[in-house]
């Protein structure tokens, strides 16, 4: 039974406002540390957390209010001047606001939180106290040397780093062979940057008969259905569908007078008047519902500041992560799909994309590393932008690891240019990483995020200069509920494919084409591109001869779908075939004539990075046979 029985509204509106308010307060820390004399900053952090109290005070989630007080005191002396703001009252305020949004997954399952970590209690309290910094490390001792703990194996454990920067619940239990008191003993005679570290790890203790909450990526499982409409985006779709009921009741005037004989020429044109308009206002109306799912990408980008500060902190480094295009509006539905692939980005460009501060005093460059986190909207498109200006990818080095791991053959290497070779951090298995950490070197990252940009119908692209830095470009369609496609035929069977793919339409003459390694080809604007017949991607007969060829463009590779016709541009409102779903088919949409046609995935059709397709000259132009042979 839940704990807030009769209250689950009032705690769900609690979770949602405390929730963007936490965000809140987190990022403005992290500007807080950039800039430490702002009371600006601290006056606005000290009203969302007060805040954060008193909703929970209302909720009578008693250690959640011990927790945020004895936070809230230190921050009301640090806002007076009392303190000064220090590394290790960042950390230990910091660990505060990660235990509180920990405690709020213990309120998502609907029960009370237990209390705080006695250690990270304890630092608060000698920070507010003014005692924190008194037995601090030298301060010329970078975070970067404190050794994690090794496990069992003798291997580092990663856990506590692991949680630092992910923001995921975890409960450790006391180690069984050391009483309470030398515990306390113990963490005594810790540095407070040490009792920081462990407090960020260990965030919430354990309770008999408290189970630990569901975890980040449990509970993105169950995700929240709800969403905020702006009042003016509402306001217009009910004008709109009122529009559209005026214009219902002319029409059925106008067929009354029709039916009853009336069908002169001006009732004629006020049919076709009141059709146009018909159609106007259902676009319309269209793209004001389409609007009211859509939501500002800042709300997404909120948490990733103190994620990277956390493991910049931890790897001793000086990171700043740089926001911009906050407003630009994307699909709710994406913006959750999207939290973990921009995680792993900014991880990996914290982690491998930028130097030490040695490193880059050694190359002229400023200590402090920029890592840049943009979105923008281009047509119908958003883009979101990871880069970051540390040393760039090496396209040789690449080359040479994927061979060295058995991934691609040394044929292959000697065929890639660099975007090719850049596109290889998309393997699975693929990394450059020396050692393997909690952080990366296990090959998965990368190949999970190209994995999940392509469920959302999206790309990504990968653009680097050795020594000057790397940019991933995401490219996403603004909606997933619409999506724009290029109707093709294979005789008399339609079938759609995404317009994002499409960069223009050719005609197949017998003299264009090329064969070369045993497979037709068309050079367009000087690069030979491979022909690949639609009919052998299905598994199709190819009954005639392709007339024409869709210049078809992936992150990885560029090529010529060959076609028998095709039917024009749609867009395709898609139905997802969630109990049958053949191999690359993404949905089902339906023409304006009534008939069925199915959007293909075309990524799917095209299988892996290193596979390489296509069918002989002669086949092509022979018709007739099986089309597609792979090499």
């Amino acid at each position: 039974m839940s704990d807030f029985a009769g209250m689950e509204e009032l705690l769900q509106d609690f979770l949602i406002e405390a929730g963007d308010l936490l965000s809140g307060v987190d990022n403005k820390l992290v500007d807080l540390e950039r800039a430490p004399d702002d009371r600006g900053l601290l006056n606005d952090i000290f009203r969302g957390f007060h805040t954060i109290k008193g909703g929970a005070g209302f909720l009578n989630a008693t250690e959640l209010v011990t927790l945020c007080h004895l936070t809230e005191n230190l921050f009301d002396k640090l806002r007076n001047g009392e303190l000064a703001i220090t590394p290790e009252a960042m950390d230990v305020i910091l660990a505060a606001t990660g235990t509180v949004r920990d405690m709020f997954h213990y309120l998502e399952q609907g029960t009370q939180p237990p209390a705080a970590d006695p250690e990270l209690i304890d630092s608060l309290k000698r920070a507010i106290a003014g005692e924190l910094g008194a037995a601090s490390a030298p301060a010329e001792a970078p975070p970067a040397t404190v050794t994690p703990a090794s496990g069992g194996d003798g291997q580092p454990d990663w856990n506590n780093l692991f949680n630092a920067v992910t923001g995921l619940p975890v409960v450790v239990q006391p180690a069984a062979e050391k009483p309470a008191s030398e515990a306390v003993v113990a963490v005594a005679e810790q540095s407070p940057e040490e009792v920081i570290k462990q407090a960020i790890g260990r965030r919430v203790t354990d309770k008999p008969g408290v189970s630990a909450p569901t975890g980040r990526r449990d509970t993105e499982k169950s995700r929240d259905n709800s969403i905020r409409v702006d009042t003016a985006r509402l306001d217009q779709v009910l004008n709109l569908s009122g529009e559209i009921g005026l214009t219902k009741n002319r029409l059925n005037a106008l067929r009354s007078d029709i039916l009853n004989g009336l069908n002169d020429t001006e009732t004629l044109h006020a049919l076709d008047v009141a059709v146009s308009q018909l159609d106007l206002l259902v676009s319309d109306l269209q793209n004001a519902v389409m609007k009211t799912r859509m939501q500002p990408i800042g709300r997404l980008f909120q948490k990733y500041p103190r994620i990277a500060r956390d493991l910049a902190r931890n790897l001793g480094k000086d990171v700043e992560l740089v926001l911009s295009g906050e407003e630009t509006e994307i699909d709710k539905t994406m913006i959750e799909d999207l939290s973990d692939p921009i995680i792993h980005l900014i991880r990996n460009a914290v982690d491998h994309g930028v130097e030490s501060a040695a490193e880059r005093r050694a190359a002229g460059k400023p200590e402090k590393s920029i890592v840049r986190l943009e979105a923008r909207q281009e047509g119908d498109h958003i883009l979101i932008m990871v880069s970051d200006d540390g040393h760039g990818m090496n396209a040789e080095k690449l080359r040479a690891k994927a061979v060295q791991k058995g991934l691609i053959t040394d044929e292959e290497a000697n065929t890639m240019d660099d975007r090719q070779s850049f596109n290889l951090v998309f393997l699975p298995g693929f990394s450059m990483a020396a050692q393997v950490s909690d952080v990366s070197g296990r090959g998965v990252g990368m190949d999970v995020v190209r994995t999940n940009i392509q469920k959302l119908n999206g790309s990504i692209e990968i653009r680097s200069q050795l020594g000057k830095g790397t940019t991933f470009v995401i490219s996403l369609p603004l909606t997933l509920a619409i999506l724009p496609v290029l109707l093709v035929r294979l005789g008399e069977q339609p079938f759609a494919v995404p317009l994002s793919m499409v960069r223009e339409i050719l005609p197949i003459e017998a003299e264009q084409i090329k064969e070369v390694g045993g497979r037709a080809t068309m050079v367009v604007r000087g690069e030979v591109l491979p022909i690949l017949p639609l009919a052998g991607l299905l598994g199709w007969p190819q009954e005639r001869v392709p007339e024409y060829g869709v210049l078809m463009h992936t992150a990885e590779l560029s090529f010529i779908l060959a076609i028998d016709s095709f039917a024009g541009r749609e867009d395709a409102v898609i139905k997802s075939l969630d109990d049958f779903r053949p191999k690359g088919v993404a949905g089902v949409t339906t023409l304006s004539n009534g008939q069925i046609v199915l959007i293909l995935d075309m990524k799917e059709l095209l299988g892996g990075v290193g596979e390489q397709r296509g069918v002989s000259r002669s086949r092509l132009l022979a018709g007739g046979s099986q089309a597609v042979v792979v090499a």
